[in-house]
């Protein structure tokens, strides 16, 4: 195998030198047919910037070019654009505290994964407390009516009981199971189990607690023990579904007309090799008036954690439109010394041209070409590289 990428380089090597050489012969013949010629101009013209001219290669040079002839194609082109990854709005939420008061205890952490209802902090709260007051009194009252409702039915039956003491009992039992109910959604409202609705009446001192409002992991711990929260505006913590993320492309507006919802994308993210499949999910209405941009979301699984809020990716979205126009190979497309896109074209008296183009979007391992080329054009494939180097010696 060593032996065998050894003779790959060798022959590239004496390739290179012998392009350099061919082109050394073809400036001392033209620098000898310049001298004797235009003698004369040779100060005027000393200042001038060459032009880039044709080489003629050997044979033996020629069988290492490859060239392929341009012709219009149907395809569906790759819109490229640069992206940042944000969470699942969809499946995260910021965690306010319900009670005022300060926190006693933070049970939750970043990176720990949670389940709907896990408690994460613990808070003293007068309004809790007065909530469990409210609910320990509706308990009884409930209790009792429901007592009085009961005998007077029963009395009833004994002909022991008007029929209208009867029915104002059972209104009133009526009336404190409504308080009751009221009471119970109130504490659950404040993050109460049915658990601990059955502890209300015995026990004295009960903490409110945070309660996560769905599965997935904590990213944010905004709060520290002690600290005074404020009912529903202090944000305690952040809790997402890793499982997905949001991707958020820019999408340059003469893109647009190529990108759809439903659309599947590639995500590149970097030291990895393999892209991450994803879809588009939503394009927004509104355009970045600093950029003229607009935001496209794709949704993407997250499968090995790879994407994290913030990271800068990259990403491909398949085109679902047909295209008709002329392709080059992405190796013969090269940039000038103003970065400008160029490929080497094959005349006919035997030489390469360059060929200054416009470049448009990428197709697999081509890019699509707006300007600069026309069918039947030969455009040098393989060994533009070898070209561009003899034409610099």
């Amino acid at each position: 195998m060593i032996a065998l990428h050894s003779r790959k380089i060798a022959s590239v090597a004496l390739f290179a030198i012998a392009c350099v050489a061919t082109v050394a012969c073809s400036k001392d013949r033209s620098s000898a047919t310049d001298s004797s010629a235009v003698a004369p101009n040779t100060a005027a013209s000393a200042g001038a910037v060459p032009t880039p001219s044709t080489f003629t290669l050997t044979a033996e040079q020629k069988q290492r070019i490859h060239l392929v002839t341009e012709d219009s194609v149907t395809f569906q082109p790759i819109v490229e654009a640069t992206a940042s990854v944000a969470f699942n709005g969809d499946r995260t939420t910021a965690v306010l505290s319900p009670v005022s008061g300060p926190a006693t205890r933070i049970v939750g952490l970043p990176g720990m994964v949670v389940t709907r209802g896990q408690p994460l902090a613990y808070v003293s709260s007068p309004d809790f407390a007065s909530a469990v007051a409210t609910y320990r009194k509706a308990q009884t009252a409930f209790k009792n009516a429901k007592r009085i409702a009961d005998r007077d039915s029963a009395l009833f039956q004994n002909d022991a009981l008007a029929r209208g003491e009867l029915e104002q009992a059972q209104s009133d039992a009526l009336a404190a199971e409504a308080d009751l109910e009221a009471a119970v959604q109130d504490l659950r409202a404040l993050g109460v189990e049915e658990s601990q609705l059955a502890a209300t009446g015995r026990t004295a001192n009960m903490e409110a607690i945070i309660r996560s409002p769905l599965a997935g992991t904590v990213v944010e711990k905004l709060v520290t023990e002690g600290q005074l929260l404020q009912a529903g505006s202090t944000q305690c913590f952040t809790v997402t579904d890793l499982s997905t993320m949001w991707v958020m492309a820019n999408v340059f507006a003469n893109d647009l007309h190529d990108v759809a919802v439903g659309q599947p994308a590639q995500i590149f993210v970097g030291g990895s090799d393999k892209p991450i499949l994803g879809r588009v999910d939503y394009i927004a209405s509104l355009a970045d008036p600093g950029t003229n941009a607009v935001s496209v979301r794709i949704v993407a699984p997250n499968r090995d954690q790879l994407l994290r809020r913030d990271l800068f990716v990259r990403v491909e979205i398949q085109s679902n439109l047909k295209h008709h126009g002329l392709l080059a190979p992405v190796a013969s497309v090269l940039l000038d010394e103003q970065s400008l896109p160029f490929v080497f074209i094959a005349n006919k008296t035997g030489g390469y041209t360059r060929r200054r183009i416009t470049r448009g979007h990428r197709v697999g391992n081509q890019f699509e070409v707006t300007s600069g080329l026309v069918a039947g054009d030969q455009v040098v494939a393989e060994g533009a590289l070898f070209i561009q180097f003899a034409e610099g010696q």
